[in-house]
């Protein structure tokens, strides 16, 4: 405890990726995406662990740290938001998630569905769509988790629980839930979707499925649908591709050309140098100036394309 003559504690400070070696890096991220289980990890991580550090340590500081997901605190008096269901018949049966909106009196906005990681909505995932909210968009959360009991409050059980359900139905919820924000009360009918890693690829997935609908879509680091999928979209997209994320960018060049083929409108950054998830601001994988800059095109963007 500090007494009154002595200054407070610098805060540790946080750790970034250029903290650990890469291959322990992509190792992370084999985990994280379900190729190689907890224990898997260890035994590979071991190899890193110096002294008293162990395995089980690294993991725990590559995982999030959600008391770091706060940009917009929930409970900002500059946005209103609430929990609300809605229905998938051809899904779930019913959905739900954080619908956000800016404070003061009810109005018809551009509208952004918010598609989380493969593991349920979760803090920072909330966060982003409170950050939407403030930028003038309602924004809509919904929590692929929910059939069974919604976001754990861990990320590795939310894993879990997110490899338990039913792909197809989870992308019919994401559907059902795109459809619920088109037509909400608080919406104008210009529809925006973003998605992060699982997300990402919902993103793609939705700008094909609904191409009435879904005027701007903005994929982070997702994965790509297929030529002919590709030839359905009718809206225009915004890509964000990490660097370093081989595993996802494999996938780019064949879904480029099916775009250019298709004659969508899109644009697309590739930041060097950076991870996937690098726009999570909880892990070590973030990068601040990619996740900022990434940010600000997302924003202009929506701007732009949903009026």
């Amino acid at each position: 405890m500090n007494t009154p003559d002595q200054p407070a504690a610098a805060p540790a400070p946080r750790l970034t990726a250029r903290d650990f070696d890469q291959e322990l890096i992509d190792l992370y991220d084999y985990y994280a995406h379900g190729q190689i289980d907890r224990r898997t990890f260890l035994d590979r991580a071991a190899k890193f662990a110096i002294g008293s550090l162990t395995a089980g340590a690294l993991l725990d500081m590559l995982s999030p740290s959600y008391a770091l997901a706060a940009q917009v605190p929930k409970d900002d008096p500059r946005v209103v938001s609430e929990y609300v269901t809605f229905p998938s018949p051809a899904g779930s049966g019913k959905g739900r998630g954080l619908l956000v909106r800016p404070a003061g009196p009810a109005a018809r906005r551009p509208a952004v569905l918010v598609v989380h990681e493969n593991r349920g909505l979760n803090p920072y995932i909330e966060d982003v769509a409170r950050r939407l909210a403030l930028a003038g968009f309602t924004a809509f959360a919904p929590d692929a988790l929910f059939p069974l009991g919604g976001y754990p409050g861990d990320d590795d059980a939310g894993r879990v629980l997110q490899q338990k359900l039913d792909r197809n139905k989870i992308i019919e919820d994401f559907v059902a839930a795109a459809n619920f924000l088109h037509v909400h009360p608080e919406s104008n009918g210009a529809l925006g979707v973003v998605g992060f890693c699982f997300g990402g690829g919902v993103a793609n997935t939705l700008a094909w499925r609904l191409p009435d609908i879904v005027k701007a879509a903005v994929p982070y680091y997702g994965g790509q649908p297929s030529a002919e999928e590709a030839s359905h979209i009718k809206g225009a997209l915004l890509l964000h591709y990490a660097g370093l994320d081989t595993r996802v960018n494999a996938g780019w060049p064949a879904y480029e050309a099916a775009l250019k083929a298709a004659k969508v409108a899109y644009e697309v950054y590739i930041y060097p140098g950076v991870n996937h998830g690098f726009h999570n601001d909880t892990t070590p994988r973030y990068d601040k100036a990619a996740a900022e800059l990434s940010w600000q095109r997302t924003l202009a963007f929506f701007h732009a394309r949903l009026v």
